[in-house]
């Protein structure tokens, strides 16, 4: 079982992931499977070098793995619960204040 110092730093990883707009685009992509950085900038309208920039991120954090293959890196979401736990939240209908900053 995780610690209290272990679960309140997932949590806070997890949470500085989602709070980027780019990097929960590049997660909602992963979604439908694993891809180059090369398909998700093209897929997503995004330039390569940012993409790459955010998937940094996504691996520090432990929600992306990537799999080299020849001279390119294949990304994909780091457990099939993380995919169930991305799913669970976009099914949760949120009722959102129109004041509050996004």
């Amino acid at each position: 079982m995780l610690n209290t110092a272990t679960r309140l730093d997932t949590m806070a990883r997890v949470g500085r992931a989602l709070a980027d707009r780019t990097r929960c685009l590049i997660l909602l992509r992963l979604l439908d499977g694993p891809a180059f950085p090369a398909e998700m900038a093209d897929d997503l309208g995004l330039s390569r070098p940012n993409v790459s920039n955010h998937l940094t991120c996504l691996r520090g954090c432990g929600l992306v793995v990537g799999t080299p293959m020849g001279r390119r890196v294949r990304y994909e979401l780091a457990e099939a619960d993380l995919a169930r736990a991305l799913e669970s939240l976009l099914a949760v209908a949120l009722v959102v204040d129109d004041g509050c900053p996004t």
